[in-house]
């Protein structure tokens, strides 16, 4: 069953995180022995990416059709390539944590094969979330709870008119004017970005 819009972030995971915790493990001497098996791991995940390249653009339906015809079969030969390799290498180690990862992961990992408007990654959710991260750690030096809550208002509006493609000064310097002017209170959420 697709994901709806609303539930679309939080319910598919990245494969880059799954290819990050390989690439660590293949670059780590320590486990020098196995970087093979990480480094056709990082291969296989580089092929999802690289039909997610060839439809980049297209409409939602058929992102899906393309995913289910490409990307469906080699998501499905990767998930036995990782129970495979599973076991034959030390539970131990931190290339079993990285294929138990993928595996305890998969529903979310593949989630986007069946929903054409789910992107393979979410490094764009990620960019856009670092800003209100770091802000949240600069209203920790608001100086009062008063100060950090209304810098928590201000970044929030600031991040929302990033998110809607409106631009922050022209926004606040509107919003501003209008409810020095006058703008009735029960009426404020019509100045939202």
């Amino acid at each position: 069953m697709p994901a709806t819009p609303n539930s679309l972030s939080g319910t598919t995971l990245s494969w880059r995180s799954v290819g990050r915790t390989c690439a660590a493990t293949s670059m780590s001497s320590q486990y020098l022995a196995r970087a093979p098996i990480a480094s056709e791991a990082l291969k296989l995940i580089a092929e999802l990416y690289a039909i997610e390249k060839n439809i980049r653009g297209r409409i939602a339906e058929e992102r899906r059709l393309v995913r289910q015809q490409k990307s469906r079969p080699l998501a499905d030969t990767f998930r036995k390539w990782l129970h495979a390799k599973l076991a034959l290498i030390s539970q131990k180690g931190k290339l079993a944590d990285a294929i138990r990862y993928a595996l305890s992961r998969w529903e979310g990992l593949t989630r986007f094969i069946d929903d054409g408007r789910i992107e393979l990654g979410n490094n764009a959710v990620a960019r856009s979330i670092r800003p209100i991260t770091l802000n949240r750690k600069n209203a920790l030096l608001a100086g009062s709870d008063g100060g950090a809550e209304h810098w928590a208002i201000i970044a929030s509006l600031v991040q929302t008119c990033k998110l809607n493609d409106v631009d922050p000064l022209v926004y606040l310097t509107a919003a501003l004017t209008s409810i020095v002017n006058g703008h009735p209170n029960r009426d404020i959420d019509q100045l939202l970005p």
